[in-house]
């Protein structure tokens, strides 16, 4: 495909002659004037505009001001047969790439459109590389390399640049909170507010007037007009967390919103405008919830446009070394302690246990153990006792670990719980021993060592 190519000139001999010049190498469109021009501009991906300075009783500088606020302007290059110094300052200095004067070098200006064309797509590459490395920063907060975590990071991408209204659903401390603020951050209006409310922690009433505000005198310690959550959100996102927790008459109110994209405040019956983006969360089964008439079937469908489930934790084992190495360097950092490794018995505990609490479970465990242990390595006395008093809930395909491996201290099978977790490793790993080894945080020579040693 041939770079697109604009010119404009009043003389139409200067169009045309251009035009036969350059369209063998360009996809060339040509305008009279301003207006023209502009129609062009923005309904072509115009890459290059060639224009002269005067345009009949229109400006060539006016042109490329109005150009250059395009959400993808054009490189711009200024002609006129009034060439001066103060002419070429000022176009430059206006945002033009270059400048010629008339009567016009062929050669010359082919070749600047072909510089201007470089630093264009260099650009423009630079650009999209700079958007790919903020975008996969951004997801580096979404740890882990499983199958399960890999299809929320591709959903993600895929649903954060649209309006689509979505719901998380998840147990609780799955990450949920996580994923709402990756959809705001990736969502092109990363700059607009994210405001977050917890629908769980407020009564009713108390609900209502904090997502849509309320007027003055609206009830007893009204006493003045409050701008609620949504209107606050105006322009980017709100994140309703435990959404399955509101009652009726703030579901009619969501609804409206969701449909109309318009609120009322308590206490007044004046219609505002509010341009959201609504992201729920729910630890609870709405479907059920509907089925049981504890929640409205069309609200459910409203916000279930999309629906993001978040693993649990007992079902990604091959994310818990990675997790757990995360936490370690944001603990110490935290703590200003120094960022020691886990033992491989500490790690196979880790990976051992059920998790009940998830993700939100772990980091307690991790932040226990930093400040907990004055040794070089954290170890597994320094790990929380929850690890030794709860039954290991093994994933799918994961060998169940043996109570004798999680007795007390006095009565730990070490033997045990090192030859579970290295076959919970490897059956993760699909028999992958570099993929074994890093899920159990060692090498793979230690691994190979282990599996001597233990006769595995």
């Amino acid at each position: 495909m041939l770079p697109t190519l604009l010119i404009v000139d009043d003389e139409k001999s200067t169009r045309e002659g251009l035009r036969s010049a350059l369209e063998e190498e360009f996809d060339v469109y040509t305008a009279a004037g301003t207006s023209e021009a502009l129609t062009i501009l923005k309904s072509e991906p115009i890459q290059l505009l060639l224009t002269d300075l005067r345009l009949g009783g229109d400006s060539g500088m006016d042109l490329l001001e109005v150009s250059l606020k395009l959400p993808d302007p054009p490189v711009a290059i200024m002609m006129t047969a009034y060439g001066s110094v103060d002419t070429a300052v000022e176009a430059m200095r206006r945002g033009a790439w270059h400048f010629v004067t008339k009567p016009l070098n062929l050669d010359e200006v082919e070749m600047l459109l072909k510089r201007a064309l470089r630093g264009k797509t260099l650009e423009t590459e630079n650009k999209q590389l700079t958007e790919r490395i903020d975008k996969s920063h951004k997801l580096d907060r979404l740890i882990g390399k499983s199958p399960e975590i890999e299809r929320v990071s591709e959903l993600i991408q895929q649903v954060a640049p649209t309006r689509a209204t979505v719901l998380i659903e998840g147990e609780s401390g799955t990450g949920k909170e996580v994923v709402a603020g990756l959809l705001h951050q990736l969502s092109g209006r990363p700059a607009a507010k994210m405001v977050t409310v917890h629908c769980a922690a407020l009564s009713p009433q108390l609900l209502e007037s904090e997502l849509f505000g309320h007027e003055k005198g609206s009830f007893t310690g009204a006493s003045q007009r409050r701008i609620g959550r949504f209107e606050q959100a105006d322009g980017g996102t709100i994140f309703l967390d435990e959404i399955g927790e509101i009652d009726a008459a703030t579901q009619i109110k969501l609804l409206r919103i969701l449909s109309e994209r318009t609120l009322e405040r308590v206490g007044s019956n004046t219609p505002v405008k509010v341009d959201v983006r609504v992201v729920a969360a729910t630890n609870r089964n709405l479907r059920a919830m509907v089925d049981r008439g504890e929640f409205r079937e069309d609200l459910y469908f409203r916000l279930n446009v999309v629906t993001i489930t978040m693993p649990p934790l007992r079902t990604r084992r091959e994310d818990i070394v990675l997790l757990a190495n995360a936490f370690l360097k944001e603990f110490a950092k935290e703590n200003n302690r120094p960022i020691k490794p886990l033992t491989d018995p500490a790690l196979a505990r880790l990976v051992a246990y059920g998790w009940p609490g998830n993700v939100r479970e772990l980091r307690t465990a991790i932040e226990h153990g930093v400040v907990m242990s004055n040794d070089p390595v954290i170890d597994v006395r320094h790990l929380p006792g929850f690890l030794d008093d709860r039954p290991p809930a093994a994933a799918p395909g994961v060998s169940e670990v043996p109570k004798n491996a999680l007795d007390a201290p006095g009565e730990f099978n070490l033997h045990a719980l090192e030859t579970n977790a290295i076959r919970a490793a490897l059956s993760n790993a699909g028999g992958n021993r570099t993929h074994a080894a890093e899920l159990l945080g060692i090498s793979r020579r230690t691994l190979q060592r282990k599996l001597k040693d233990l006769g595995l």
